[in-house]
């Protein structure tokens, strides 16, 4: 199922999002990259910051947990400052930009958004019900 209503994203976050998902020579193998996206939540959620964070799952290559500690920090940073908690986003180097097993049984936030980048340049977004994932189409803003 696919929501109407877009994520909206700077094109700022969109180049941020695609930069840190981008496989260089400096990652054999690859592993996936993790982050918090922060903005505004409403009828239409809009993305104007995304905050690299850690991945320290046991197996980085096809999966991600962002690092707690640093979650919490971001969340606290993003709270702090009026902007909402928009959803996170990770990388699925190697693989389609679609929800994994691992990213439905892992999902724990219900009502926001889950963003994947697969490079070199897909990004799709999934909003989690609490029992799956719905899409949402993505739109880049050209206004900052």
């Amino acid at each position: 199922m696919t929501s109407t209503e877009p994520l909206r994203l700077t094109a700022a976050v969109r180049d941020a999002l695609l930069d840190h998902a981008a496989v260089g020579a400096d990652r054999a193998p690859p592993e996936e990259v993790c982050g918090v996206l922060a903005g505004a939540r409403g009828s239409t959620d809009r993305v104007t910051d995304a905050t690299r964070v850690d991945n320290v799952a046991a197996h980085p290559r096809t999966e991600y947990e962002l690092d707690p500690e640093a979650t919490m920090s971001t969340i606290d940073r993003i709270e702090a400052t009026g902007d909402d908690v928009v959803g996170f986003y990770h990388s699925h180097p190697e693989s389609p930009a679609e929800p994994s097993a691992t990213d439905r049984a892992r999902a724990t936030w219900t009502g926001y958004l889950y963003a994947i980048v697969s490079p070199p340049e897909t990004i799709r977004a999934y909003r989690f019900t609490g029992e799956g994932f719905d899409e949402v189409p993505v739109q880049v803003d050209s206004r900052e």
